[in-house]
């Protein structure tokens, strides 16, 4: 079951899915166990966007006779914002197993009047046109996004899908404003941001808790 509240945005509202999304936000949950969930509510999201994917008829035999049968006819790229989206990549890449796969590596750096720095991108040679499926498990106040679909669209890519597990409000507005052609796909849409950029009330830094790790935040 999924829930479209508004134009290009999509929230699911399946039990499963909301279900492993508290699990999710316990803060108990360890890494291991964390990132095993963000792996699957990724297979969740990217299965609710294929939906949208083009498909052409074609012809398959069968052990027993020929038929007709749908496959997908568009070219997908995955594209994780490292970290973070690379848990994601793993969900999502189980579902779209053909699938070409970029990576891009951006943040937020709230040291330096909240600008974002770039510090890798690759894209497939061949990106050009095709549908891109951007990963990454937060939007909150959505520069760091915002920044990325900027890079994305120089290179005059196709339509393009944003696969989050929460996003805020404000973050959404951000993208929506700026791209509103991007459709959003989300398990919570979130109120509230802190003074810190984290959505409330959120999982916490996602980054850290898939990877057991510490922020200059905590040290």
């Amino acid at each position: 079951m999924s829930t479209k509240t508004k134009a290009n945005l999509t929230i699911l509202e399946h039990p499963l899915v909301q279900d492993k999304l508290t699990q999710l936000r316990d803060r108990d949950t360890n890494p291991e166990h964390f990132r095993r969930l963000v792996v699957e509510l990724s297979q969740f999201l990217m299965y609710e966007m294929a939906r949208n994917l083009k498909t052409k008829e074609v012809q398959v035999t069968t052990p027993l006779q020929k038929t007709k049968g749908r496959r997908i006819s568009e070219r997908v790229t995955l594209l994780p914002i490292m970290r973070a989206g690379l848990a994601m990549l793993e969900g999502a890449s189980k579902v779209m197993t053909s699938a070409a796969i970029g990576h891009i590596g951006i943040y937020r750096d709230k040291f330096v009047q909240d600008t974002t720095v770039e510090y890798y991108f690759r894209l497939p040679k061949d990106v050009e046109g095709q549908r891109v499926v951007v990963l990454d498990p937060m939007l909150a106040t959505g520069e760091t996004m915002v920044a990325a679909l900027s890079r994305l669209k120089e290179r005059k890519i196709g339509p393009v899908s944003l696969l989050t597990i929460l996003a805020s409000k404000a973050g959404l507005k951000k993208v929506t404003d700026a791209f509103p052609d991007v459709e959003v796909f989300t398990l919570s849409l979130e109120s509230v941001l802190d003074k810190n950029g984290y959505i409330l009330p959120g999982v916490g830094d996602a980054g850290d808790r898939i990877y057991g790790t510490v922020g200059l935040e905590d040290l």
